[in-house]
């Protein structure tokens, strides 16, 4: 069911419409806020679209930097799946399997 969310990201009103959970939703947008926040700190002075820029530039970087690491881990499972694999072949018996 399409319904609509009110929520602030960085001092802005927004009207997501979607069929998402509100607490999900709005848990998004305070992640946002948050990351606008900490990144405003850091500046002298920007306008809200170009920070909003930055933001999504840095979330993107978090993602893929998290894909990264989540594909080396599954290369790091199957290559000690298969040290594993060839371990216990060389120490069971050949009898067994004929």
């Amino acid at each position: 069911m399409t319904k609509t969310i009110d929520v602030e990201i960085y001092g802005q009103r927004y009207a997501i419409t979607g069929d998402g959970d509100d607490a999900y939703v709005r848990r998004l947008a305070n992640f946002v806020d948050d990351h606008m926040k900490h990144l405003a700190e850091g500046m002298k002075t920007t306008t809200p679209s170009k920070l909003a820029v930055l933001t999504a530039i840095n979330l993107a970087h978090q993602l893929f930097e998290s894909e990264k690491k989540r594909v080396q881990g599954e290369a790091d499972v199957e290559r000690r799946m298969v040290t594993l694999m060839e371990s216990i072949d060389e120490q069971m018996p050949t009898s067994l399997f004929r």
